[in-house]
């Protein structure tokens, strides 16, 4: 267990929101991890324990694009918007993953909405 004070704040919101929220294949949980400079989205069945389709900032065609965090957030919730489509998933249940609405998170749910996914 980290000692980080931040650190461990936010895992006992992620573990706190995750009692509430659960993917199924047709409904599947869209899961946000956010680093310093990355940030990542998986969508996830959590009854089967398998992992659908994932995007990232650091995708060739992200990361050649240039802009700054909140921009490429956009472009990952788009990205992953078209890789649900594309399996035939058109609703997702949002997990922020303990992190506050606004900034980069926000941007991914805004982008994933853009991109025709309804969270």
């Amino acid at each position: 267990m980290p000692n980080d004070q931040k650190v461990i704040r936010r895992q006992k919101l992620r573990w706190r929101i995750r009692k509430r929220i659960q993917g199924v294949a047709q409904k599947p949980r869209l899961s946000v991890f956010r680093s310093n400079k990355d940030i990542y989205v998986q969508l996830i069945d959590d009854k089967n324990g398998v992992t659908l389709a994932s995007a990232s900032s650091r995708e060739k065609d992200i990361a050649a694009q240039s802009g700054n965090k909140v921009e490429k957030s956009t472009m990952v919730g788009k990205a992953i918007a078209q890789k649900a489509i594309a399996l035939g998933i058109e609703t997702c249940v949002f997990d922020r993953g303990g992190y506050l609405y606004h900034g980069r998170v926000k941007a991914i749910a805004d982008g994933a909405r853009e991109g025709g996914l309804k969270l």
